[in-house]
Protein backbone atom coordinates (compact mmCIF):
# COMPACT_ATOMS: atom_id res chain seq x y z
CA UNK A 1 0.00 0.00 0.00
CA UNK A 2 1.48 3.26 -1.07
CA UNK A 3 2.23 5.63 1.72
CA UNK A 4 0.41 8.90 1.62
CA UNK A 5 2.68 11.83 1.18
CA UNK A 6 2.54 14.09 4.18
CA UNK A 7 1.65 17.63 3.31
CA UNK A 8 3.55 20.22 5.20
CA UNK A 9 1.44 22.77 6.96
CA UNK A 10 2.02 26.23 5.57
CA UNK A 11 3.93 28.50 7.91
CA UNK A 12 1.62 30.96 9.69
CA UNK A 13 1.63 34.35 8.09
CA UNK A 14 3.03 37.21 10.08
CA UNK A 15 0.58 39.90 11.01
CA UNK A 16 1.28 43.06 9.05
CA UNK A 17 2.37 46.21 10.83
CA UNK A 18 -0.24 48.19 8.88
CA UNK A 19 -3.61 47.39 7.35
CA UNK A 20 -5.08 49.33 4.45
CA UNK A 21 -8.52 50.79 5.10
CA UNK A 22 -11.29 51.07 2.52
CA UNK A 23 -10.44 54.75 2.12
CA UNK A 24 -6.76 54.08 1.48
CA UNK A 25 -5.38 55.11 4.88
CA UNK A 26 -2.91 52.99 6.81
CA UNK A 27 -4.27 51.51 10.04
CA UNK A 28 -1.62 50.60 12.60
CA UNK A 29 -1.52 47.11 14.10
CA UNK A 30 -0.78 47.60 17.81
CA UNK A 31 -0.37 43.88 18.52
CA UNK A 32 2.94 43.59 16.70
CA UNK A 33 6.11 45.59 16.26
CA UNK A 34 8.79 44.89 13.70
CA UNK A 35 12.10 46.52 14.33
CA UNK A 36 13.94 48.14 11.47
CA UNK A 37 17.35 46.66 10.58
CA UNK A 38 19.06 49.62 12.24
CA UNK A 39 17.06 49.11 15.45
CA UNK A 40 17.91 45.42 15.51
CA UNK A 41 21.59 46.13 15.01
CA UNK A 42 21.68 48.79 17.71
CA UNK A 43 19.79 46.72 20.27
CA UNK A 44 21.83 43.65 19.43
CA UNK A 45 25.10 45.54 19.82
CA UNK A 46 23.96 47.03 23.11
CA UNK A 47 23.05 43.61 24.52
CA UNK A 48 26.14 42.00 22.96
CA UNK A 49 28.51 44.45 24.64
CA UNK A 50 26.83 44.02 28.02
CA UNK A 51 26.71 40.24 27.67
CA UNK A 52 30.31 39.96 26.48
CA UNK A 53 31.52 42.10 29.38
CA UNK A 54 29.64 39.92 31.88
CA UNK A 55 30.91 36.75 30.21
CA UNK A 56 34.49 37.96 30.41
CA UNK A 57 34.05 39.09 34.03
CA UNK A 58 32.78 35.69 35.17
CA UNK A 59 34.75 33.36 32.91
CA UNK A 60 37.78 35.36 31.77
CA UNK A 61 41.28 34.12 32.48
CA UNK A 62 40.75 30.37 32.13
CA UNK A 63 43.48 27.90 31.11
CA UNK A 64 46.42 29.80 32.61
CA UNK A 65 49.71 27.96 33.11
CA UNK A 66 51.14 26.87 36.45
CA UNK A 67 52.71 30.28 36.92
CA UNK A 68 49.36 32.02 36.58
CA UNK A 69 50.25 33.48 33.21
CA UNK A 70 47.72 33.53 30.34
CA UNK A 71 48.30 31.11 27.48
CA UNK A 72 47.13 31.14 23.89
CA UNK A 73 44.18 28.99 24.97
CA UNK A 74 43.33 31.62 27.59
CA UNK A 75 42.96 34.31 24.94
CA UNK A 76 41.00 31.97 22.67
CA UNK A 77 38.59 31.05 25.47
CA UNK A 78 38.21 34.69 26.45
CA UNK A 79 37.09 35.54 22.93
CA UNK A 80 34.90 32.46 22.47
CA UNK A 81 33.14 32.62 25.83
CA UNK A 82 32.64 36.39 25.78
CA UNK A 83 31.41 36.24 22.19
CA UNK A 84 29.03 33.36 22.92
CA UNK A 85 27.54 35.10 25.95
CA UNK A 86 27.27 38.34 23.99
CA UNK A 87 25.49 36.68 21.08
CA UNK A 88 23.12 34.88 23.46
CA UNK A 89 22.34 38.17 25.21
CA UNK A 90 21.73 39.92 21.88
CA UNK A 91 19.41 37.20 20.60
CA UNK A 92 17.44 37.12 23.85
CA UNK A 93 17.19 40.89 24.24
CA UNK A 94 15.58 41.71 20.88
CA UNK A 95 12.28 39.82 21.50
CA UNK A 96 12.21 41.09 25.09
CA UNK A 97 12.62 44.67 23.88
CA UNK A 98 9.99 44.12 21.18
CA UNK A 99 7.51 42.95 23.81
CA UNK A 100 8.26 46.02 25.92
CA UNK A 101 7.61 48.31 22.95
CA UNK A 102 4.31 46.59 22.15
CA UNK A 103 3.12 46.91 25.75
CA UNK A 104 4.17 50.56 25.83
CA UNK A 105 2.30 51.49 22.65
CA UNK A 106 -0.84 49.63 23.77
CA UNK A 107 -0.78 51.36 27.15
CA UNK A 108 -0.37 54.69 25.40
CA UNK A 109 -3.33 53.94 23.12
CA UNK A 110 -5.47 52.97 26.11
CA UNK A 111 -4.73 56.26 27.87
CA UNK A 112 -5.48 58.25 24.73
CA UNK A 113 -8.69 56.29 24.13
CA UNK A 114 -9.86 57.21 27.64
CA UNK A 115 -9.42 60.88 26.78
CA UNK A 116 -11.35 60.34 23.56
CA UNK A 117 -14.26 58.81 25.47
CA UNK A 118 -14.32 61.76 27.85
CA UNK A 119 -14.57 64.16 24.93
CA UNK A 120 -17.23 62.04 23.21
CA UNK A 121 -19.27 61.91 26.40
CA UNK A 122 -19.26 65.71 26.55
CA UNK A 123 -20.30 66.03 22.90
CA UNK A 124 -23.09 63.46 23.16
CA UNK A 125 -24.24 65.18 26.35
CA UNK A 126 -24.57 68.40 24.36
CA UNK A 127 -27.11 66.69 22.11
CA UNK A 128 -24.90 66.02 19.08
CA UNK A 129 -25.37 62.92 16.97
CA UNK A 130 -22.66 60.30 16.51
CA UNK A 131 -20.91 61.73 13.39
CA UNK A 132 -20.91 65.29 14.74
CA UNK A 133 -19.65 64.07 18.12
CA UNK A 134 -16.66 62.34 16.53
CA UNK A 135 -15.92 65.38 14.37
CA UNK A 136 -16.02 67.65 17.43
CA UNK A 137 -13.93 65.12 19.37
CA UNK A 138 -11.28 65.21 16.66
CA UNK A 139 -11.07 69.00 16.88
CA UNK A 140 -10.81 68.82 20.68
CA UNK A 141 -8.24 66.01 20.74
CA UNK A 142 -6.02 67.85 18.23
CA UNK A 143 -5.47 70.51 20.88
CA UNK A 144 -4.39 67.91 23.42
CA UNK A 145 -2.21 65.66 21.22
CA UNK A 146 0.07 66.15 18.26
CA UNK A 147 -0.50 64.65 14.81
CA UNK A 148 1.61 61.57 15.55
CA UNK A 149 -0.62 60.43 18.46
CA UNK A 150 -2.42 57.13 18.00
CA UNK A 151 -5.83 58.59 18.82
CA UNK A 152 -5.40 61.29 16.18
CA UNK A 153 -4.61 58.69 13.52
CA UNK A 154 -7.62 56.59 14.53
CA UNK A 155 -9.97 59.58 14.45
CA UNK A 156 -8.67 60.46 10.99
CA UNK A 157 -9.58 56.93 9.87
CA UNK A 158 -13.08 57.30 11.34
CA UNK A 159 -13.68 60.71 9.74
CA UNK A 160 -12.35 59.51 6.40
CA UNK A 161 -14.76 56.60 6.57
CA UNK A 162 -17.66 58.93 7.42
CA UNK A 163 -16.86 61.08 4.38
CA UNK A 164 -17.13 57.95 2.24
CA UNK A 165 -20.40 56.70 3.75
CA UNK A 166 -18.62 54.30 6.10
CA UNK A 167 -19.78 53.21 9.53
CA UNK A 168 -18.28 54.36 12.81
CA UNK A 169 -18.97 51.01 14.45
CA UNK A 170 -16.91 49.21 11.78
CA UNK A 171 -13.97 51.53 12.40
CA UNK A 172 -14.23 50.99 16.16
CA UNK A 173 -14.40 47.22 15.65
CA UNK A 174 -11.29 47.42 13.47
CA UNK A 175 -9.51 49.42 16.17
CA UNK A 176 -10.47 46.85 18.78
CA UNK A 177 -9.17 44.02 16.61
CA UNK A 178 -5.91 45.80 15.82
CA UNK A 179 -5.27 46.86 19.40
CA UNK A 180 -6.26 43.64 21.14
CA UNK A 181 -7.43 45.74 24.10
CA UNK A 182 -10.52 44.37 25.82
CA UNK A 183 -11.84 47.81 26.75
CA UNK A 184 -11.84 49.03 23.15
CA UNK A 185 -13.31 45.76 21.87
CA UNK A 186 -16.11 45.95 24.45
CA UNK A 187 -16.82 49.59 23.64
CA UNK A 188 -16.99 48.82 19.90
CA UNK A 189 -19.52 46.05 20.56
CA UNK A 190 -21.63 48.22 22.86
CA UNK A 191 -21.53 51.13 20.39
CA UNK A 192 -22.78 48.85 17.61
CA UNK A 193 -25.62 47.58 19.81
CA UNK A 194 -26.60 51.13 20.74
CA UNK A 195 -26.75 52.18 17.11
CA UNK A 196 -28.68 49.13 15.93
CA UNK A 197 -31.15 49.12 18.82
CA UNK A 198 -31.35 52.82 19.60
CA UNK A 199 -29.45 52.84 22.88
CA UNK A 200 -28.41 55.88 24.88
CA UNK A 201 -24.99 56.94 23.59
CA UNK A 202 -24.42 59.45 26.36
CA UNK A 203 -24.90 57.01 29.25
CA UNK A 204 -23.07 54.20 27.46
CA UNK A 205 -19.97 56.26 26.68
CA UNK A 206 -19.94 57.84 30.14
CA UNK A 207 -20.13 54.41 31.79
CA UNK A 208 -17.41 53.02 29.55
CA UNK A 209 -15.21 56.03 30.27
CA UNK A 210 -15.63 55.59 34.02
CA UNK A 211 -14.82 51.86 33.83
CA UNK A 212 -11.67 52.40 31.75
CA UNK A 213 -10.62 55.35 33.92
CA UNK A 214 -11.03 53.32 37.10
CA UNK A 215 -9.04 50.42 35.65
CA UNK A 216 -6.23 52.73 34.58
CA UNK A 217 -6.16 54.40 38.01
CA UNK A 218 -5.99 51.02 39.75
CA UNK A 219 -3.27 49.88 37.36
CA UNK A 220 -1.23 53.00 38.07
CA UNK A 221 -1.64 52.47 41.83
CA UNK A 222 -0.42 48.89 41.47
CA UNK A 223 2.55 50.05 39.41
CA UNK A 224 3.43 52.56 42.10
CA UNK A 225 3.29 49.88 44.79
CA UNK A 226 5.45 47.36 42.90
CA UNK A 227 7.95 49.91 41.57
CA UNK A 228 10.16 49.59 44.65
CA UNK A 229 10.03 45.79 44.39
CA UNK A 230 11.05 45.92 40.74
CA UNK A 231 13.90 48.26 41.61
CA UNK A 232 15.08 45.86 44.29
CA UNK A 233 14.80 42.99 41.83
CA UNK A 234 16.99 44.76 39.29
CA UNK A 235 19.51 45.66 41.98
CA UNK A 236 19.71 42.04 43.12
CA UNK A 237 20.39 40.99 39.54
CA UNK A 238 23.23 43.50 39.19
CA UNK A 239 24.74 42.90 42.62
CA UNK A 240 26.58 39.64 41.72
CA UNK A 241 28.22 41.41 38.78
CA UNK A 242 29.34 44.31 40.96
CA UNK A 243 30.51 41.94 43.69
CA UNK A 244 32.61 39.81 41.35
CA UNK A 245 34.08 42.93 39.74
CA UNK A 246 35.08 44.33 43.14
CA UNK A 247 36.61 41.02 44.24
CA UNK A 248 38.68 40.66 41.08
CA UNK A 249 39.79 44.28 41.23
CA UNK A 250 40.74 44.11 44.91
CA UNK A 251 42.58 40.78 44.98
CA UNK A 252 43.96 39.10 41.87
CA UNK A 253 45.10 36.10 43.94
CA UNK A 254 41.62 35.45 45.28
CA UNK A 255 40.19 36.06 41.80
CA UNK A 256 42.21 33.10 40.52
CA UNK A 257 39.88 30.86 42.52
CA UNK A 258 37.16 31.62 39.98
CA UNK A 259 39.20 29.94 37.23
CA UNK A 260 39.39 26.60 39.03
CA UNK A 261 36.96 23.77 38.30
CA UNK A 262 35.01 24.36 41.50
CA UNK A 263 35.11 28.09 40.93
CA UNK A 264 33.65 27.75 37.43
CA UNK A 265 30.98 25.34 38.68
CA UNK A 266 30.00 27.61 41.58
CA UNK A 267 29.91 30.65 39.32
CA UNK A 268 27.72 28.88 36.74
CA UNK A 269 25.27 27.62 39.38
CA UNK A 270 25.11 31.07 40.97
CA UNK A 271 24.48 32.84 37.67
CA UNK A 272 21.78 30.31 36.72
CA UNK A 273 20.05 30.78 40.08
CA UNK A 274 20.07 34.56 39.77
CA UNK A 275 18.70 34.44 36.22
CA UNK A 276 15.98 31.99 37.27
CA UNK A 277 15.10 34.15 40.28
CA UNK A 278 14.89 37.21 38.01
CA UNK A 279 12.37 35.64 35.63
CA UNK A 280 10.31 34.21 38.50
CA UNK A 281 10.24 37.62 40.17
CA UNK A 282 9.36 39.30 36.88
CA UNK A 283 6.46 36.90 36.43
CA UNK A 284 5.17 37.57 39.95
CA UNK A 285 5.43 41.35 39.60
CA UNK A 286 3.83 41.40 36.13
CA UNK A 287 0.29 42.09 37.32
CA UNK A 288 -2.36 42.27 34.60
CA UNK A 289 -5.66 44.09 34.89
Amino acid sequence: MAEKTKQKKPAPKKEPQYYRTDTGLRAYNYKVYYMSPIEKILYFLLAFIAGAAVGYLFYGGLAKNEFGEPTVLTYVLNVLISGAVGIFAGVMFIPMRTKQIIEKQRNKLNLQFRDLLETLSTNFGAGKNAPDSFIAAYNDIKIQYDESAYVIKELQIILSSLNNNGKIEDCLASLGERSGLEDIISFANVFRICKNRGGNYKDTIRATYEIISDKIDVTEDIKTVVTSSKTEQNMMLVMPIILIALIKAASSDFANNFTTTYGILATTVGVAMFILAYFIGKKILDIKM
